[in-house]
């Protein structure tokens, strides 16, 4: 059992270095509070490895792609949608709202239940699951996400202290839209070549708009800094 767990955790903490797994998690950590984002990626890691060493171990089966692939490209979506209108809505108010942390763990488990299923990470799982000790792998698998994910998580604080909160909303929102293109053309429709076109093109655009927002922005400070000594002149 303790080989086991130590193969499982390895194999899928280094499969993880990188995965879009890192990069969702470091997205809730760029708005959310880490212990939280923590806690919803241990339930996930929980539910998601605990299926895979069922599938390998018990039942011997493979689940349905690209369903499961449409289903957290919608979801990827909603979340884009979501984020964006709760950096709006934050732009305008005097203080920043804290989102209550059940729901911000229910939307963790589902976006990473939804991106797990079926990733090379799961079937990772799934194969040693089939050749070595059930709980040891379960074990071991989970932890070993929980630990790479961490990784994400002390990425996203740090960030999180450092930029803006309303950069930090449209971030979150730009990404979550990215993770959902992906989904939809290259996971449900098998399109990867459509899925690097359509989510490249976001990236630039998004890119775009930011490096000239960037660049109008100390324009105003100097018109704003001279016109300041003229109404103080005035008689």
């Amino acid at each position: 059992m303790v080989t086991a767990i130590l193969i499982s955790l390895a194999v899928v903490f280094v499969a993880e270095l990188g995965d879009k797994s890192q990069l969702i998690t470091m997205t809730y950590a760029l708005r959310h509070r880490w212990w939280v984002v923590l806690s919803g990626v241990a339930i996930a890691a929980t539910l998601v490895h605990g299926l895979s060493v069922a599938i390998g171990h018990f039942l011997g089966l493979t689940l349905p792609e690209r369903p499961i692939a449409f289903a957290g490209a919608i979801a990827f979506l909603l979340f884009a949608i979501w984020t964006w209108r709760e950096g709006r809505a934050d732009d305008g108010a005097d203080e920043v709202r804290v989102a209550e942390p059940r729901f911000v763990i229910f939307a963790i488990v589902s976006s990473f239940v939804l991106a797990e299923l079926g990733d090379k990470t799961m079937l990772a799982t799934v194969t040693l699951a089939s050749d070595h000790n059930w709980l040891g792998v379960w074990i071991g698998a989970t932890v070993g996400m929980v630990l790479a994910d961490g990784v994400a998580i002390a990425a996203g604080v740090l960030l999180h202290k450092r930029l803006p909160e309303g950069f930090l909303h449209r971030l979150a929102s730009v990404l979550f839209l990215v993770f959902g293109l992906w989904l939809l053309f290259d996971g449900a429709l098998g399109l990867r070549w459509v899925a690097l076109a359509v989510t490249g093109s976001v990236v630039v655009l998004v890119g775009t708009v930011a490096l000239i927002r960037f660049a109008r922005r100390p324009d105003s400070a100097p018109a704003a800094a001279s016109t300041a000594p003229s109404s103080c002149d005035s008689p």
